[in-house]
Parts: structure tokens; C-alpha cells; sequence
């Protein structure tokens, strides 16, 4: 057990030398349902679907249909979804996101 110890602390030491702060290596994974809380904080009238593209719950593919995207262009929207995602983004809870940001008139379509 201790030797685990000082490997982890070893690993913990490069990954900081290296620029890689320790959140990136986040053991911890998030849920569908947290994703959508996320989501619904910055968009409350949303419809979200979140698929584990991986079977790891680090890639994401995440669709979102939200009257908050009316008027607002592609990339606009995508940043907006990332906003509302920050926290477990930039903890490593989420690695990869794909991301299809709609709104309810355009899925109607």
C-alpha cells in the first residue's frame, strides 16, 4: 500500500510538471441526469438527451432543444452548451462533448 501511495504522489508531481493539473485526471464520472441539471440551470425549458458514446461517461454526445438558441448561430450555441457545462469540464468528468443544439421550431421541421 505504500508503495501505491508513492506512485500516485509521483504521477500526481508529473502531471503538474507537465502542466496537466491533477482535476484532468478525475476518477470521479457524471451522469445523464447530472448533465441535464447542468443544462437545465442555464436553459430551464429544455429538452436534453445525453448519450455515453464510449461506455466511459467521459464522451458525450449531447442534444439540447432550448427556445434560449432562437436567433443564436451554430457556433453561439455550442458555446453555450459548454458554458453551461464549465464545472465538469474543467473538473475531467467530461472529456468530449458532441453537441446538437436545436430549437423547438426546428426540430419541428
Amino acid at each position: 500500500m505504500e508503495r501505491l501511495g508513492s506512485v500516485q504522489n509521483s504521477l500526481s508531481e508529473h502531471h503538474i510538471a507537465f502542466g496537466f493539473p491533477d482535476a484532468l485526471f478525475c476518477s470521479q464520472m457524471i451522469t445523464a441526469e447530472a448533465v441535464t441539471t447542468y443544462i437545465r440551470h442555464v436553459f430551464p425549458d429544455a429538452a436534453v438527451t445525453v448519450i455515453d458514446k464510449t461506455g466511459t461517461q467521459d464522451h458525450l454526445i449531447v442534444r439540447v432543444t432550448s427556445t434560449g438558441f432562437a436567433d443564436k448561430n451554430l457556433l453561439d450555441r455550442h458555446r453555450m452548451v459548454y458554458q453551461a457545462l464549465a464545472a465538469p469540464m474543467k473538473d475531467g468528468r467530461i472529456h468530449a462533448l458532441e453537441i446538437t443544439a436545436t430549437t423547438p421550431d426546428e426540430v419541428k421541421k
